[in-house]
């Protein structure tokens, strides 16, 4: 199957679902972005920073960028100018720092609370309680140069599809309490990224918006 093949399966999949593909082309050769986008594909996620750059340096200015791996707040200067969206916000510093350097570029930035649903250790995410917490911050009301609009998860690494199901599940019934209950000046919630190349359908099902498709795309390095 080509690149090309491999998106339409994708969206003919992902019909009658909410969720949009984005394809995650962290590793991948410029070669293989440009048949995903000459396949219509137009929004690329991209876990490192120093990657994302080089990459949108050289190809076409109508690609959406989203950083999908952990940020660091020393790197987020070099995206600024022109990230679309940053899934991977996981503390308040992190969006001090993006709400600074957008500021710089004369930019409103678009995040996403990183949520830990996974039942394993992983490095990164909020928990439900952190996330509350640092929505009721008085000072997020001083960042007018971010806007939140919504949530991103991990499922856990496992063949127990009930168990991923019931964690997407937990994350689309955060998201709706954040919706309702903190409709704040700087947030627009709308999106719920979950769900990667081995479960993106039980993703979409669970009422992800975004979902973040690698090797069923371009295949396994």
């Amino acid at each position: 199957m080509t690149i090309a093949q491999n998106i339409a399966t994708i969206n003919t999949l992902l019909q009658g679902t909410q969720a949009q593909l984005i394809a995650v082309t962290k590793t991948k050769p410029v070669s293989d972005l440009e048949q995903a986008y000459q396949a219509g594909c137009k929004v690329f996620g991209e876990n490192k920073v120093q990657e994302m750059v080089s990459k949108w340096e050289v190809l076409p200015k109508d690609i959406e960028w989203h950083l999908i791996g952990h940020l660091q707040s020393n790197k987020v200067k070099y995206i600024a100018p022109f990230v679309s969206l940053i899934h991977s916000v996981d503390s308040f510093k992190l969006l001090q720092e993006i709400n600074k350097q957008a500021i710089k570029a004369e930019r409103v930035i678009d995040c996403l609370l990183q949520i830990y649903i996974a039942q394993e250790d992983t490095k990164f995410g909020l928990s439900e309680e952190e996330a509350l917490a640092l929505l009721q911050l008085p000072e997020l009301a001083d960042l007018h140069n971010i806007r939140l609009v919504g949530v991103m998860g991990m499922a856990s690494n496992t063949d127990n599809q009930e168990q991923i199901r019931n964690e997407f599940k937990s994350l689309k019934v955060f998201f709706d309490n954040i919706s309702v209950n903190y409709p704040l000046p700087n947030t627009s919630w709308k999106e719920i990224s979950m769900g990667m190349s081995g479960d993106f359908l039980i993703a979409a099902e669970e009422g992800s918006t975004l979902v973040r498709v690698g090797s069923a795309i371009f295949g396994h390095r």
